[in-house]
């Protein structure tokens, strides 16, 4: 398995000069990144950057707003920079509170973007929060209706493992249930306390998550990429995701 970072960890940096800031994300020993919007850097721009870091653009958090109406704009770009994922990342809150009526009409939506970024030769996945696991369709979380209900090579899984834990599901069990369907996997630590206060995203190791655990049911599972995510960081976020880094390597994750 490869190691990657999520950008949006970096937004305040990569909103300021990405360009410098993926040259010190690959100075950290990343191997990839995963794109949260691109700074207004031209495709080309960003596909010869890359190469010079060495750094593989293995996918991209698109919105929903942009898969709905920019899609052609971000297949263009995608494919100019070599990425491989297109990823779904989040649902608006307004959405969700629909319920099952907003979920059953997105999931018939995930078929279509499936097929139209297959045809590109893109994949298109999902990451999850703690709402997928709130509503049941049919007897199954949405979590799992989705990919019930999406062939399995028009939708792939992002999982974060962070939000699997909050919301209470079995990590390793999810992990080996979607082997085979899970080339992506978020590592996000939480601290989560008694339950009652606020919970903290922090650095890998400093949480709650059975980490070394999740990393080895993920090589099981034939996951590509581990994806280092910190939604919010008490710490100068770029020493946050070198801090994670290092317990990876620590940890014998990472040569």
């Amino acid at each position: 398995m490869r190691i990657g970072l999520q950008l949006y960890t970096l937004r305040d940096e990569t909103a300021k000069d990405m360009k410098g800031t993926l040259r010190k994300v690959a100075a950290m020993g990343y191997e990839g990144v995963e794109f949260a919007g691109y700074g207004d850097v031209p495709a080309e721009e960003m596909r010869d950057l890359l190469k010079e870091l060495n750094l593989e653009a293995f996918g991209s958090h698109v919105s929903l707003d942009n898969l709905q109406g920019k899609m052609e704009e971000e297949i263009a770009y995608l494919t100019t920079i070599g990425a491989s994922y297109v990823v779904c990342p989040w649902i608006p809150a307004d959405k969700v509170a629909e319920g099952e009526s907003f979920w059953r009409s997105l999931i018939e939506q995930f078929v279509g973007f499936g097929k139209r970024l297959k045809e590109a030769g893109l994949e298109f996945a999902y990451h999850n929060h703690d709402f997928e696991f709130k509503t049941k369709i049919d007897g199954e979380f949405v979590f799992d209706a989705m990919y019930t209900k999406v062939p399995a090579d028009l939708l792939k899984v992002e999982m974060d493992m962070g939000w699997v834990q909050y919301s209470k599901q079995d990590t390793l069990a999810y992990i080996a249930k979607y082997a085979g369907r899970l080339p992506l996997i978020h590592l996000k630590d939480f601290r989560q306390g008694d339950g009652t206060g606020p919970i903290d995203t922090v650095e890998l190791g400093r949480g709650d998550l059975p980490l070394n655990d999740i990393i080895a049911a993920a090589n099981k599972a034939n996951v590509e990429w581990l994806i280092v995510e910190q939604d919010t960081c008490a710490n100068p976020p770029l020493e946050s995701v070198q801090t994670s880094m290092e317990w990876l390597k620590a940890n014998g994750h990472k040569a």
